[in-house]
């Protein structure tokens, strides 16, 4: 199924000598930069009744534009009765706190049971913005904070906000490796170069930065706060690995148990059965995409993340009395 769309607008002064893509950007917000570039080049679009399909087109003031274009309707998914744990809501926007386990959307060998199924069943008409307004995603097994836009208008301004870096994302994580001081890792990702399934870093990959700094040393791990930069896939983990300090839980990225020396039977028993990386999305904030409130939300470090830090705390202490 899809959607007639036709929009009509005069060049304004301010974008006298813009490409074409950039006036239809300022002209028509509510549609992402990806889509009316494309619409371009599909030739759907027309400027003093002639069609131009060339981006970089130069606009003159007082030129009209037409666009007629078809909004091709996304893959339908069902909707299924999956609890939600809401932080936020409003006509916009939710803030949502995701729980260890729930993939974010459905995929290979997870056709259902994702946080997009969950987003349908709470809220219907979201299956009218792409990819049920996903911004950005987190690992199956991470736990935390995601906003998700509720109508298209939303969705396009949160995505020129992530790619502007103007969301801030803070984690919470517990590595291996007894580290001395925070900094910061400035290396690009991409697809691992013979692991399909992972990702790496990489000399041709896309660029990625990201901040770290210590909350509390154990005797062979750290708990860290991190902040992103940029949005790649498994991003703190490839990074965290790359310095040699992956993190607990994490058996793709080399985070396998490492205990202390002469840690207690219950410390080695939780680490061995710690079955995913310790990260949690801890702090989300941004400016609201329609009212351009600045937000910030927080979501309680979940309580097998607080086990560990509480047994590693318990691990430093009777060592440091001996």
């Amino acid at each position: 199924m899809s959607e007639h769309i036709e929009l009509t607008g005069t060049v304004p002064a301010s974008c006298n000598g813009k490409r074409l893509d950039q006036t239809l950007a300022e002209l028509f917000p509510d549609y992402s930069r990806s889509r009316l570039k494309n619409w371009i080049t599909d030739q759907c679009v027309k400027v003093d009744g002639k069609l131009v399909d060339k981006p970089r087109e130069k606009m003159i003031t007082g030129m009209t534009v037409e666009v007629t274009a078809e909004l091709i309707e996304e893959q339908r998914f069902e909707a299924q009765p999956i609890r939600l744990n809401i932080v936020y809501e409003d006509d916009a926007i939710m803030v949502i706190n995701k729980p260890a386990g729930l993939v974010v959307h459905p995929g290979a060998g997870t056709p259902s049971g994702t946080l997009l199924n969950a987003l349908l069943h709470h809220y219907p008409a979201i299956d009218q913005v792409p990819r049920a307004g996903i911004i950005h995603r987190l690992d199956k097994d991470t736990t935390g904070l995601m906003v998700v836009a509720k109508t298209l208008p939303a969705q396009t301004h949160l995505v020129a906000a992530m790619q502007e870096r103007e969301i801030t994302r803070e984690y919470e994580a517990v590595c291996n490796g007894a580290m001395t001081a925070g900094g910061h890792v400035d290396e690009p990702i991409g697809r691992h170069p013979t692991k399909r399934t992972h990702m790496a870093v990489v000399a041709m990959g896309k660029p990625a930065l990201t901040h770290y700094r210590v909350v509390e040393r154990f005797r062979n791990h750290t708990h860290l706060r991190l902040r992103l930069e940029t949005g790649r896939t498994h991003q703190i983990r490839v990074h965290m690995a790359h310095i040699r300090h992956p993190l607990v839980g994490d058996i793709t990225y080399g985070g396998r148990p490492r205990p202390p020396q002469d840690a207690s039977p219950e410390l080695l028993a939780y680490l061995r059965g710690f079955k995913r990386q310790a990260l949690h999305a801890a702090r989300l904030s941004l400016h609201h995409p329609i009212t351009g409130e600045w937000l910030s939300f927080d979501a309680p470090t979940p309580d097998d993340f607080v086990e560990l830090v509480k047994l590693l705390r318990a691990d430093r202490n009777a060592h440091a009395e001996e």
